[in-house]
């Protein structure tokens, strides 16, 4: 049994032809005047209306009094002024026939004024349409090129296309994993920033990505959970299509009486909640790091076969390191080398390298010494994943060898990520690994975390 809505369709908010920016602004500190030129900087290629009673013409483009003024059907509307306005200029917009509103003007519920926010649903529900917000960064859609964040991109950084969505019920995390994820190297396919969810909630915008198609990744930020049969039936379908990554917010009194006055969530009980994850197959974050760790992994590597890990190293404390933190996850464990696998090590490489795991290649290991070693393990049906770590600081280590990775990855069949720890050298290499598809780490435990999260996805979905 569910709670018997059906799900609020955001396709138009996504993906629009036509665009109304309802407090449009000349004044270019103004919210709505950054949003429209988001639109303009991104190189959305559909129609702005910029709206606004005290101006004829903004950036460019003939402004007008009201939505009613507009010829054809609007997609969406964005809408960014006063709340106590915001019901009114709605009830235009479903008069207008737009088909979906992104209210981005905040002090509704989360400031106490729920009467107010009654209004909006009350005229988004009249009308039939799909209201997201208030008090939200709305969306952006680095396909479609839209974007209502009022956040400037000289302020925060926009994700190249990719294949992880991203939903935040709070604008400030959002804006700050937006930030990371482009920092991390992977790309973004949608980002709904959904505020107070007065109309539009979590579980309508799940419905959504599970179908969305270029979305390979749902990473979800929650405070609360509005429709729970209907986000559990929901959440039980995703995970057997794509994988998903949670952070639940407010599972302490204090972190739900924090919720509550951020966007009026009610968190609920967290121990309630995350059984439910668990139950449908959910990556669970334990905090905003763990958030983008595991969706890079989960976005770019297949499944394993097994939980064996090898780890080939140039540098022996690093693969100490990571051995310890491989045996520290119940999950996880140890390959052990196949007797042809030692045979083929101890004919390719120098004497001092043992045929062990982890695999030291010693100090002045280069490309070509990466090279087979990572041919021959991963020809040995021990291994079921691989971890390589690349310390940028020896004298073999340079562009050569981050090349060296790359190609290897593309023709890998197994999982392979990478641990690289390190200043500005390091981190020019990083950068040229992950903006090829591979995953690198900043530590052992993060790796090894992240490896753990996609064993154990796979291991569910082989489960159903």
């Amino acid at each position: 049994m569910t709670d018997g809505r059906k799900p609020l369709d955001i396709s138009s908010a996504l993906d629009p032809k036509s665009v109304a920016v309802i407090g449009a602004s000349r004044d270019p500190d103004k919210v709505g005047s950054i949003i429209l030129q988001n639109y303009v900087s991104s190189g959305y290629a559909g129609k702005l209306y910029p709206i606004n009673p005290n101006a004829d013409e903004i950036l460019g483009f003939k402004a007008y009094k009201s939505v009613l003024e507009l010829k054809g059907k609007i997609d969406t509307a964005v809408i960014a002024i006063p709340a106590e306005f915001v019901p009114k200029v709605m009830a235009e917009c479903g008069k207008a026939g737009v088909k979906s509103v992104v209210v981005v003007s905040g002090g509704f519920s989360e400031v106490g004024n729920t009467k107010l926010q009654e209004e909006l649903v009350k005229v988004a529900d009249k009308y039939c349409m799909p209201t997201i917000g208030p008090n939200c960064l709305g969306v952006m859609d680095p396909r479609t090129r839209v974007d209502t964040l009022f956040l400037p991109t000289y302020k925060i950084s926009r994700p190249e296309i990719g294949g992880v969505s991203f939903m935040a019920q709070s604008g400030a995390v959002g804006s700050t994993v937006l930030d990371l994820i482009s920092g991390e190297g992977f790309g973004l396919s949608k980002f709904i920033s959904y505020g107070n969810a007065a109309h539009v909630d979590e579980t309508d915008i799940l419905e959504y990505l599970i179908k969305d198609r270029e979305t390979k990744v749902i990473v979800m930020y929650l405070e609360g959970i509005k429709r729970g049969k209907d986000f559990f039936e929901a959440a039980k379908r995703a995970s057997r299509i794509k994988p998903v990554v949670v952070l639940k917010a407010g599972r302490t009194s204090a972190g739900i009486k924090a919720a509550h006055s951020h966007t009026a969530a009610l968190a609920g009980d967290y121990e309630v909640q995350e059984a439910v994850f668990r139950q449908a197959g959910f990556t669970i974050a334990e905090d905003l790091s763990d958030l983008l760790y595991y969706a890079k992994v989960l976005e770019s590597e297949k499944a394993p076969k097994g939980p064996r890990v090898a780890i080939v190293t140039d540098g022996g404390g690093a693969g100490v390191l990571t051995a310890d933190a491989i045996a520290s996850l119940s999950d996880l464990k140890m390959a052990e080398f196949s007797n042809t696998t030692k045979a083929a090590i101890k004919k390719t490489m120098p004497p001092l390298v043992n045929a062990a795991n982890p695999l030291d290649l010693a100090g002045d290991a280069e490309e070509t010494r990466y090279s087979n070693a990572l041919s021959i393990l991963s020809n040995d049906d021990n291994v079921d994943m691989l971890i390589v770590i690349a310390l940028f600081q020896t004298p073999g280590a340079d562009s050569k060898l981050a090349s060296k990775l790359i190609e290897y990855k593309e023709k890998c069949e197994k999982p392979m990520i990478v641990i690289s720890i390190g200043a500005e050298y390091t981190e020019t290499h990083k950068k040229m690994m992950e903006s090829s598809g591979l995953p690198v780490y900043d530590s052992p435990a993060s790796a090894s975390r992240a490896l753990s999260a996609l064993y154990k996805y796979y291991q569910f979905r082989s489960s159903r």
